[in-house]
């Protein structure tokens, strides 16, 4: 009995146990990219595809497994991905779930699971999980070999010869060598939009401070793939082999840009890309091609202090990239350093900041507590600069030993303590386990962040900031935000009892 579709692309719900709450008003839900890519790519070589998108659709897994069954595929992908790098490793109990529950129920489909995480341990993923095979690296090449392979009919194990790919035999595990990356990224499709339902993303609370009530729709795409640097803390390159960065065609960039905003009215953008302001001559063509649509775009971005020039910040806020993301990540040089992120002063830091202010664009900080080198004093400088430099948005993060980061290498080596479960790599999960450092605890840490977020999203001089660019609508959602309390059971892990409230309490 022949299938009706050759593959299903699955990602399942996750939200609740990685956001908590704030999964109900105030994160985003962010389009899958990187799935409806490799569906397009998929489609494009000549197989039927269909997807199911369980978060955004707010899809039970048996509801998910019930919508799959309807579709009767000959394979069940499940990709494990998201829009940044700690998004795949945290998607892993929703995806393991799934497949649990696929191969528990009965379903007459094969199983491929891929992504980041996977491609970071894959023998592991294939021994905590039910899948049947799974795709190391890009998988783009590979998905079409396996799929090839399968619709011959009951190929034999001796058959998986194919790039990328791990299988079993029996109760063995077995791999093939990598799939080469797509280095021309023009040979790829825009991204399968029409299989998404585009009524039920939305953007992150802070991207439309501007019109917090509109924030759908919302779209995520990319321009490059890959990025040149190697920061300890970041697992992103392990899904591409390697740094390393390759640009997408300018023209095909506005094509999909054009296509969003003419069929699915779409303003808010995300660029998903590691590093988008770094190649000038990319940025500004891209640039340039904004603004002769003359659209009103919502665009958000990341840079670096040291790859944002302030000659590229005019044109870019005229194309409407009102928001770029800075990894600042700590306020002492000698923690920066320590991560590979070392090569720019605090002087350089203040110094973009101020030019892109001044261009009328707004910043996401991103700040992480309790890098290697971290104690009580350089965790308080950092909150410092953060509080001094009083972005419009700040991310506060806990070091995460992400699968695939030298964080994570380091620990497996060092024996350090690392989450039991991938739920608990979630930043904003009740079981949340950040790093220790050399210094302190995983406890104080994660104590120290918490405290912090308090602190700089009550701050007066942020909210009287917040009000002045972006009105009461805006300050009245941070306040809301700030009233969601997470639930936390590693505060004491050190043995002691600590009051969980202000800054000074720490």
């Amino acid at each position: 009995m022949q299938s009706k579709t050759d593959v299903l692309f699955v990602k399942p719900n996750n939200q609740k146990k990685i956001f908590q709450d704030l999964s109900k008003d105030f994160s985003g839900i962010e389009p899958p990219l990187w799935l409806i890519l490799t569906a397009a790519f998929i489609k494009k070589e000549g197989f039927s595809v269909s997807v199911i998108d369980a978060e955004a659709e707010n899809l039970s897994t048996d509801e998910t497994l019930e919508r799959a069954r309807k579709e009767d595929p000959l394979l069940v992908a499940v990709l494990v991905s998201g829009t940044n790098p700690s998004a795949s490793t945290i998607n892993m109990p929703g995806a393991g779930e799934f497949l649990k529950a696929l191969h528990e129920k009965g379903t007459r489909a094969l199983t491929v699971i891929s992504g980041l995480h996977p491609s970071a341990l894959p023998r592991r993923t294939m021994e905590e999980t039910a899948a049947d095979f799974l795709i190391e690296g890009e998988g783009f090449y590979t998905y079409r070999d396996l799929i090839s392979l399968l619709k011959k009919g009951n190929p034999k194990v001796n058959d998986f010869k194919v790039k990328g790919l791990w299988f079993r035999k029996g109760k063995e595990i077995l791999s093939n060598p990598r799939a080469d990356n797509v280095n021309d990224l023009g040979v790829l499709p825009m991204p399968a939009w029409d299989l998404l339902p585009m009524d039920k993303y939305r953007a992150h609370n802070w991207h439309c401070f501007s019109r917090v009530d509109k924030r759908t729709p919302y779209a995520v795409i990319y321009t490059s793939l890959g990025c040149p640097f190697n920061c300890h803390f970041c697992c992103i390159n392990s899904i591409f082999g390697g740094p390393g960065i390759r640009y997408r065609p300018v023209k095909d960039v506005l094509s999909e840009i054009e296509y969003l905003v003419k069929n699915y009215k779409v303003k808010n953008i995300k660029i998903l890309d590691e590093l988008f302001a770094l190649n000038w001559k990319h940025v500004e063509e891209i640039c340039d091609g904004l603004i002769n649509f003359g659209f009103e775009l919502n665009i958000w971005v990341y840079g670096r202090v040291d790859t944002v020039k302030d000659y590229m910040l005019a044109k870019m806020k005229k194309a409407g990239i009102n928001w770029i993301a800075y990894g600042y990540e700590a306020g002492s040089k000698k923690v920066r350093d320590g991560v590979s992120k070392g090569r720019f002063s605090e002087k350089e830091i203040k110094e973009i900041t101020r030019k892109t202010h001044e261009a009328g664009i707004s910043i996401v900080a991103n700040f992480i507590f309790g890098l290697p080198e971290d104690d009580m004093e350089t965790m308080k400088e950092t909150l410092d600069l953060a509080k001094d430099l009083n972005c419009e948005y700040a991310n506060l993060y806990c070091a995460m030993a992400y699968p695939g980061s030298r964080l994570y290498e380091d620990a497996v080596k060092q024996k350090l303590p690392l989450p039991e479960s991938w739920s608990a790599f979630s930043q904003f999960s009740v079981d949340c386990l950040p790093l220790p450092t050399k210094y302190i605890t995983s406890a104080e840490v994660l104590r120290f962040r918490d405290a912090a977020f308090d602190d700089y999203f009550s701050d007066p001089r942020y909210l009287e900031m917040i009000e002045r660019k972006f009105g009461d609508s805006a300050v009245n959602n941070v306040k809301a935000m700030r009233e969601v309390k997470l639930k936390r059971k590693n505060y004491t892990l050190d043995n002691k009892v600590y009051f969980k409230g202000t800054m000074e309490a720490i």
